[in-house]
Parts: structure tokens; sequence; C-alpha cells
């Protein structure tokens, strides 16, 4: 018994160890909201792998990225930064926006 829980404990660290050396590799992509725009506007990743995407607000006020595509939403406040992961993805274009500023705050990801 204590042999098995022994072994169930080293699987388990194995396991935490390769989940953490995967995030370790996963690619890292700057988006930053400046002036209430994305730049890049258009931001290439490779299709098929995970992204970190760190969103960088240099703005004062805050701003909501959010993406029907992609799934996903984050407020990133004035002045900080937050990160949001997407992927893996297929081949494709993914638009996002910005939801206190669409007219301007607009962009894409473009997984090849």
């Amino acid at each position: 018994m204590a042999r098995s829980r022994i072994a169930a404990c080293v699987l388990l660290a194995t396991a935490a160890s390769l989940t953490t050396a995967a995030r370790a590799a996963d690619l890292e992509r700057l988006l930053v909201i400046k002036n209430h725009r994305f730049e890049p506007a258009e931001l290439k990743v490779p299709a098929g792998q995970r992204v970190k995407l760190v969103l960088h607000n240099q703005d004062a006020t805050p701003e909501e990225f959010e993406s029907h595509g992609l799934n996903r939403e984050k407020i990133v406040p004035g002045g900080a930064q937050v990160v949001v992961y997407i992927g893996p993805l297929r081949a494709g274009r993914y638009t996002f926006y910005g939801e206190y500023n669409p007219a301007t705050a607009q962009g894409a990801v473009v997984a090849e």
C-alpha cells in the first residue's frame, strides 16, 4: 500500500513538472493598448500552438479585450498588464476588439 502511494506521488510530481515545462515553452506575444487602439492590429501566430498573449494597457482608462472567435474576454485596467492564453488555433483569422472603445480598438490574430 505504501509503495503504491509513493508511486502515485511520483507520477503526480512528474505530471506537474511536465505541465510547468510545457507552459514555459508557450509562445509569447505582446499586444499593447495605446490611444484606445491595439498595437499591432494584426498579430500573427503559428497554427496549432498555444500562445501566451500579454496585454499591456498603456492608456489611463481600462479596456476589455473581447473575442468571440477566440472565446476570450478580459478586462485590462489602465496602466496594467494581464495574460490571456489562446490556442492552439486552427489556421484562420480571429478578430478581437475593445469593448469600451469598439470604434478604434480592433484587431485580429492570424494563425498560419
